[in-house]
């Protein structure tokens, strides 16, 4: 049977990391891998010349989605692939990759992967984790202060320059291609449980999905 692919998307600190943890919990696989669209992110060299500080990351043309349709590509045809590594402090892909085997179940997880309708096409269930802006924005504080080591300041800049004018540009539309919307993101059990349920009838031979 090929893979089943499961795009998780949603704002930045949506909750979206926590929806995928606990879907796997629930479904207590094994056979199942985690793709990160942000592991695509284009190396700072390709940006021609650009400081970091240049760059608009929040926009579709910054990661290489070509590159990741290719991979799910293969991965759904069963042959292994070689993940890019990207460093967060440097933006730039690491010399080594990871190999990534091909699973049963895929998990797709990133804001921006409804955007692109190569990599829409792909997916067998579409999720959007829906989560208030405040409440966004206060996770992806905590998170890039502590594990990426970012100022306050970068921070919040980055924020009002291109985070959240991306966010209602490309984000928010995408939430039209879901097929399931989560609100209050990773709190929300009875979606979670329902989700999972579903996966597992499809792994158990339920034809009924798209591919």
């Amino acid at each position: 049977m090929r893979p089943i692919i499961i795009g998780i998307a949603g704002g930045t600190g949506s909750g979206k990391t926590t929806v995928t943890r606990k879907i796997i919990d629930r479904l207590r696989l094994e056979d199942l891998i985690i793709i990160q669209h942000d592991s695509y992110y284009k190396d700072l060299g390709a940006f021609r010349g650009k400081r970091a500080e240049e760059i608009n990351f929040d926009h579709p043309s910054s990661l290489d989605t070509t590159l990741l349709v290719k991979h799910l590509r293969s991965l759904k045809n069963g042959r292994a692939i070689q993940k890019p590594i990207y460093d967060f402090t440097t933006y730039r892909r690491k010399r080594e990759k990871e190999i990534v085997h091909p699973k049963s179940v895929i998990i797709l997880e990133g804001i921006l992967i409804f955007v692109p309708k190569e990599l829409r096409d792909l997916m067998d269930i579409k999720i959007f984790v829906d989560t208030d802006a405040d409440e966004r924005l206060l996770r992806r504080l905590n998170r890039d202060m502590n594990e990426r080591g970012r100022s306050l300041d970068s921070i919040m800049q980055q924020y009002i320059q291109t985070v959240k004018p991306m966010h209602l540009e490309f984000v928010e539309p995408s939430k039209m291609w879901a097929d399931i919307i989560i609100p209050k993101g990773g709190e929300n059990n009875v979606a979670i449980a329902m989700i999972a349920s579903r996966i597992r009838s499809i792994l158990n031979g339920d034809h009924d999905h798209n591919h």
